[in-house]
């Protein structure tokens, strides 16, 4: 997968926005919405929409047919699959057996399959292009990566209230928030403030 510019612009439905980058394209797909409580999130109201989304750098998988609303629901599927295998990740709990079963299965398809373009300098993807090889390709990554050595970099925002997961992929290794311009701050402002309020 071509992911060497992971990351989107998440937006808050009470209003504003910040650029979260997961670190992976899968964990970015995954905070393309949820259930329940993560509903207010939700971006994927249509299958347009996954499309969309899919054909926007870096994976750039501009689809050659229609998603179906079979590929949506799978999509959504997989989406919480990889959301939950990502939050046991980070606790260092054992991943749930549903939810394995759930990535092995969208990664048992065939995958979107690179091709070298006419000028032999840049490449795509090899017609057709449907969802499902993406959602594959989406999968097989988030194998990868709880199967190899950045498993252990899979974290969750160090804030209190925020359920962001990411993998740091920073030399030190010392990534601890969703983004800095949002509860990076928000913790530094917080601290300022007690230290003013225990000031003599």
């Amino acid at each position: 997968m071509r992911a060497n510019a992971t990351g989107r612009v998440l937006h808050d439905p009470k209003g504003g926005s910040f650029r979260f980058d997961a670190g992976a394209v899968c964990l970015d797909f995954a905070h393309t919405g949820g259930e329940g409580r993560y509903a207010v999130f939700e971006t994927l109201h249509e299958p347009a929409d996954l499309g969309e989304w899919l054909a926007q750098p870096p994976l750039a998988a501009v689809m050659t047919v229609p998603v179906a609303a079979r590929e949506l629901t799978a999509a959504k599927t997989l989406r919480q699959a990889i959301w939950d295998a990502a939050h046991a990740q980070a606790a260092r709990h054992p991943l749930p057996a549903g939810t394995v079963a759930t990535i092995n299965r969208a990664a048992a398809a065939a995958p979107l399959i690179p091709a070298l373009a006419a000028d032999g300098t840049t490449a795509g993807w090899a017609p057709p292009v449907r969802a499902t090889q993406a959602l594959s390709t989406l999968a097989r990554e988030m194998i990868e990566l709880l199967s190899g050595p950045l498993a252990e970099r899979i974290r969750e925002c160090a804030s209190d209230n925020c359920p962001l997961v990411f993998v740091d992929t920073s030399r030190p290794g010392a990534r601890r928030w969703c983004a800095m311009e949002r509860c990076g701050n928000r913790h530094k402002l917080r601290a300022l403030r007690a230290r003013r309020a225990t000031d003599p």
